[in-house]
Formats: structure tokens, C-alpha cells, sequence
């Protein structure tokens, strides 16, 4: 009896130890995996998560809760946070949030409650701060982590303000604004002024653009007519509109050498190159359902596309232009951006 006593005590003891190391690698990998620097960050939309994604593996290594309707995410310039966008659904209305994310904690930090300012959408960090628009105030804005205040606004009067796109050195802000068919060049003024907004008639429904890299040139997709307007940033006017028959064109991207650009077609399932030289399409490649947010790397060696539709993401090679991969995420991906710790 007495040795059957010491080896069900040896048995137990060991068993406990099985149970604590099950409990420490499970909590383990709860908690995700260490962020990766770079780190590719997707919004799952539906599931109001932002999933943390390692470029290397194409793997997700954690995910964080966000606000409501999330719609764009960005992140700081050292790599250490993201701000998303709360925007607008059937259930909840027009939102009035940014989420912070602890990137390196993987971490919802308070969110940023923007009072009166509703359905946030477009993002850019820049010097320290959030700049984001706010359609349906008809408004831009900018947001201060350090002092955690909004410390800037500034009219459009323009109906949807959607995105926004700051040049180089911060002296010229650029928003599209899908319901007035134009984009506003912002710049500052004198006197009492204070900014002046240059407005430019473009297509129908100009939802994604992009500046040059070169800063001489905005590219704008035109969700309702397929088309894509081109303008000369110095005259602030439209000098030329490449017809490229997209279904429902939404995200519109430039490669860093500036020699190409990516434009999403939601409706068609694929993304668009043209070349920037000869204003030519380059290629039409299949990438699957519903693709939107776009985002290239900052070496231009690959380019990531959210499929809405199939919960992926697909990654581009920007030498062959085709698909070499497809991240899965959760419910309905869209808004993309890159985080590396500086």
C-alpha cells in the first residue's frame, strides 16, 4: 500500500506540473505572439478588431478590439501606436471615435471621443499628430497625443469629405470629397486667412487618391465613372483623365519610385497598374472579391490588398505584378497600414 501510495502522490505531483505548463503555454499564445518590426496592420472590419500581421510569416500574431464601424487604420511615426478611425453603421449611427492601439502591448488604450466631430474617416500622422476628416461636419481636423486634444480644424464645405493626404512638408493638406466630385488643395494663407481651400472639380464620386512622391502630381480615383483624374498641383487643375473602365474604383496608390500606380476596383475584382510616364495601363490582375484598402511597402518591393469579400489580403510582387500570397484575417478587411519601431 505503501508504494502504490508514492506513486499516485509521483503521479499527482507530476500531473500538476503537466497542468501548470498546458495553463503557461496556453495563456502564452492567448496573449499573441510579439509584435514584429515591420508589422503590417489590417482592420477586420465586421469583427471590429485590428489584426496585427507579421510581413515575413504572412501570419497574424495578435488582435486588438477596436471602436465601432472601424474604417482606417494608421500608425505613429516610431511604430508604437495606431489610431483607427470609428466611423457609421446601421446599428450604432455616426460615430464620434479614434481608437489607440498599444502596438508593442497589443493594447486597447481609452479612445479619443471627438465631441461634436462625427463619422471620422480618412488619417494621416504626421509630426506627432492625427490628422483625420470628419464627413459629416464637413470638416478636417488634428489631434494631439501629447496634450490628447484636438488642437486644429478647418472647414471644407464640401459634402463627404473622405480622405486625406498631407504633403512632405506639412504646408499642403489634400482631402477628395465624394459627394461634391472634388478635392481640395489646402494651404496656408495670409493675413487673416489663415488657409486658403482651392477647390478642383474632378469625376464622379473621387474616393481614393494619392500625391506623387515627387509632390507634383495628385492621382484621383473616381468611384462612379471609372475614370481617374490627374492633376498638376502648382496650377491646381486637371490636366489629364485616363479612362480605365473600373466598375468601383475606391483606393488609388503611387510606389515610392513614383513610376506606378495601383488603383483597387472594388466592383471588378482587381487591381489596376498604370504606368505614370505614358499615363498607360500596365496590367489588369485578378486579386479576388472585393478588393479596397491598399497599402505599399515603404521599399516599393511588395503591395497589399484587402479582399473584403474573401477575408484575405493579398500580397502583390511589384516586380512581376502578381499575387504571391494571401494573409487570412477575420470578417471583412480593409483599412491597411505599416508600423516599424523607430
Amino acid at each position: 500500500m505503501a508504494m502504490v501510495s508514492r506513486v499516485g502522490n509521483s503521479f499527482v505531483r507530476m500531473m500538476g506540473r503537466f497542468v501548470l505548463v498546458s495553463a503557461g503555454l496556453t495563456a502564452a499564445m492567448s496573449a499573441g505572439a510579439q509584435t514584429p518590426s515591420p508589422a503590417l496592420l489590417v482592420l477586420e472590419k465586421s469583427d471590429e478588431k485590428l489584426a496585427i500581421v507579421d510581413p515575413a510569416s504572412l501570419k497574424v500574431v495578435g488582435r486588438v478590439p477596436s471602436g465601432g464601424a472601424p474604417h482606417e487604420v494608421v500608425a505613429s511615426e516610431d511604430g508604437k501606436f495606431a489610431y483607427i478611425s470609428n466611423y457609421a453603421s446601421q446599428q450604432l449611427g455616426q460615430l464620434k471615435t479614434l481608437s489607440v492601439v498599444d502596438l508593442a502591448a497589443q493594447k486597447a488604450m481609452p479612445a479619443v471621443d471627438l465631441g461634436a466631430l462625427r463619422a471620422p474617416h480618412g488619417l494621416a500622422f504626421a509630426d506627432g499628430k492625427v490628422y483625420f476628416t470628419a464627413e459629416a461636419n464637413k470638416v478636417i481636423g488634428r489631434y494631439d497625443p501629447a496634450s490628447n486634444q484636438v488642437d486644429w480644424l478647418l472647414g471644407t464645405g464640401q459634402n463627404v469629405t473622405h480622405m486625406i493626404v498631407l504633403a512632405k512638408d506639412l504646408k499642403t493638406i489634400f482631402t477628395s470629397n465624394i459627394g461634391s466630385d472634388s478635392i481640395c488643395v489646402i494651404e496656408p494663407g495670409g493675413g487673416r486667412s489663415g488657409w486658403n481651400v482651392t477647390l478642383i472639380p474632378v469625376g464622379k464620386g473621387p474616393e481614393g487618391f494619392d500625391l506623387s512622391p515627387d509632390g507634383r502630381e495628385v492621382w484621383a480615383a473616381n468611384s462612379g465613372d471609372g475614370t481617374v483624374s490627374v492633376i498638376d498641383v502648382v496650377s491646381k487643375k486637371v490636366t489629364a483623365t485616363l479612362d480605365l473602365k473600373t466598375k468601383r474604383t475606391n483606393r488609388l496608390k503611387f510606389t515610392p519610385d513614383g513610376k506606378l500606380v495601383l488603383i483597387s476596383d472594388d466592383g471588378g475584382g482587381e487591381v489596376v497598374f498604370v504606368d505614370t510616364a505614358t499615363r498607360k495601363e500596365r496590367k489588369r490582375l485578378k486579386v479576388g472579391q472585393g478588393p479596397e484598402g491598399t497599402l505599399v511597402q515603404p521599399d516599393g518591393a511588395k503591395a497589399y490588398v484587402a479582399l473584403s469579400r474573401d477575408n484575405a489580403v493579398a500580397v502583390i510582387d511589384l516586380k512581376t505584378l502578381e499575387v504571391t500570397g494571401k494573409i487570412a484575417t477575420g470578417k471583412e478587411p480593409d483599412g491597411l497600414a505599416w508600423a516599424q519601431r523607430k
